[in-house]
């Protein structure tokens, strides 16, 4: 019973990873684009580089199938280990970590060009901590606004969560969690800093850099 039992939790964990490998953002554009984001513009496969690649709707869809990834596995393991007060917090963030690194390092891709992983992040805290989330996600507003530049935004969002997620739920898993993703969206936006900082990253608006 207990083989089975740990079976299960290996089993999730498996499919988180799995799940977060796949490639909203290119399957997308290559089915209703006839383009491949991993060629144009950044060449990432998030929705940020699909919106400017393929247009609005196809980066929303990106961005939903890309939060999705990380909410569903999320969700079903707080579910298996609910107990009569909170969740198994240590084995939740690390069904969290699965599906992020998926995105991150996809399976599919052979273990390359990966997203950044913004949004996967989202997705599995909006289910962890909505509140924490909503505060991240207010963040992202406000300094992707002032700065007009999306990057600014996403990184101003990851540096508030672990702090907001300690804040709200006074939980270590979670906070270490957030804490992890966050040291691998500044990775993943190495370039972007290089560019905020020379003042060459894309705006949002007026599509003309400082």
């Amino acid at each position: 019973m207990e083989l089975i039992v740990s079976a299960k939790y290996v089993g999730l964990a498996v499919f988180a990873y799995l799940l977060g490998s796949i490639p909203w953002g290119l399957i997308l554009t290559r089915q209703f684009a006839d383009v491949d984001v991993r060629q144009t513009g950044s060449k990432n496969i998030g929705a940020t580089n699909v919106l400017r690649s393929a247009g609005l709707g196809l980066g929303i869809l990106t961005l939903i199938g890309d939060l999705s990834k990380g909410a569903l596995p999320v969700w079903i393991a707080a579910e298996m280990t609910a107990q009569p007060e909170s969740p198994n917090t240590i084995y939740v963030s690390a069904v969290a970590l699965c599906a992020f690194a998926g995105h991150l390092y996809p399976a599919f891709l052979k273990f390359k060009t990966g997203g950044k992983g913004v949004a996967t992040a989202a997705g599995c805290f909006l289910i962890i901590s909505p509140a924490a989330t909503g505060i991240a996600l207010i963040i992202f507003i406000l300094f992707a606004g002032i700065a007009n530049r999306v990057s600014a935004g996403s990184l101003a969002a990851v540096t508030a969560l672990a702090p907001a997620v300690w804040w709200l739920t006074n939980t270590g898993p979670f906070t270490a969690c957030a804490v992890v993703m966050a040291v691998f969206v500044y990775a993943r936006h190495r370039e972007n800093i290089r560019r905020l900082i020379s003042g060459t990253e894309p705006a949002i608006r007026g599509g003309k850099n400082k």
